[in-house]
């Protein structure tokens, strides 16, 4: 069956779709938001689907009840962790992880919107979306080091590291520590800080939603892709994806519309 964004219907968290952008919303606000095991599963589908799907365009993700997301939960996975064998816990990393190459494969691009509390594979949600915007105050914590666990979690020692640098993504990882939003600001993490980071999130998405899609997907691709590249493969590969988009309508739309003294219009094709 075809993923129809328009229907579909998450079991644990909240989806609205309208005019190109899809919002997901984690929904368990007295408790800020923890992820389960079932969450985490259908988060990954969903970031999948969106693979085969370009009636969507732009993606937020933000929680409810003025946090992001505290993490996995304490009493539904961490208490039946520590009762799995290794068999067990390497399938619920695995796990945990495709979530995150679920959302850097889906060609859409993601924006976080973050309040409040942002703590471990919250942390990395937002670390694993292509924007951030975080709200004054907001605390961002990869704390696996508190709970008896390694950094290396969820892609953090591989992409962090990219966003923030090497020190200072090695100084959160081994102390577990709050990042600040200023901090967050300043190094990078987060691209504003600002009070109300809906309608920040939306009026990007918009914009975005609006704009050529193939070639944003194209971007997002390889942002990723190129930092395992020389630089002579880097000029080679987007050589070939951007002669891709020179040959598509949006291309030549923007062209005429450009040589009218008018706004383009894109359409995706």
């Amino acid at each position: 069956m075809t993923f129809d964004p328009a229907a579909f219907q998450p079991q644990h968290f909240l989806w609205k779709f309208e005019n190109a952008v899809a919002t997901i919303t984690l929904n368990r606000p007295e408790r800020k938001n923890p992820l389960t095991f079932e969450s985490y599963e259908e988060l990954r589908s969903t970031f999948y689907e969106l693979d085969h799907n370009y009636k969507v365009k732009v993606v937020v993700i933000c929680g409810a009840g003025g946090n992001f997301c505290s993490g996995g939960d304490v009493h539904e996975i961490i208490g039946p962790l520590t009762k799995m064998n290794g068999q067990g816990l390497l399938r619920f990393t695995r796990m945990t992880g495709d979530l995150v190459r679920a959302m850097r494969v889906c060609p859409q691009p993601i924006i976080a919107a973050v309040e409040g509390t942002c703590a471990g594979a919250g942390a990395i949600l937002a670390m694993a979306s292509d924007i951030r915007f975080g709200q004054p105050g907001c605390k961002t914590a990869f704390l696996f080091s508190r709970v008896g666990l390694s950094g290396a979690d969820m892609g953090a020692c591989a992409i962090l590291p990219r966003l923030i640098g090497h020190g200072r993504a090695a100084e959160l990882l081994f102390t577990g520590r709050d990042m600040t939003s200023d901090e967050g600001l300043s190094w990078g993490f987060y691209n504003r800080v600002v009070e109300d980071v809906m309608a920040e999130a939306y009026a990007l998405a918009d914009q975005l939603a609006k704009g050529p899609s193939i070639a944003h997907c194209i971007t997002k691709r390889q942002l990723d892709v190129e930092s395992n590249m020389t630089l002579d493969q880097a000029l080679e590969a987007e050589a070939r994806v951007q002669a891709r988009c020179m040959d598509t309508n949006d291309f030549k739309r923007a062209y005429e519309a450009f040589a009218n003294k008018m706004k383009p219009h894109f359409q995706g094709n």
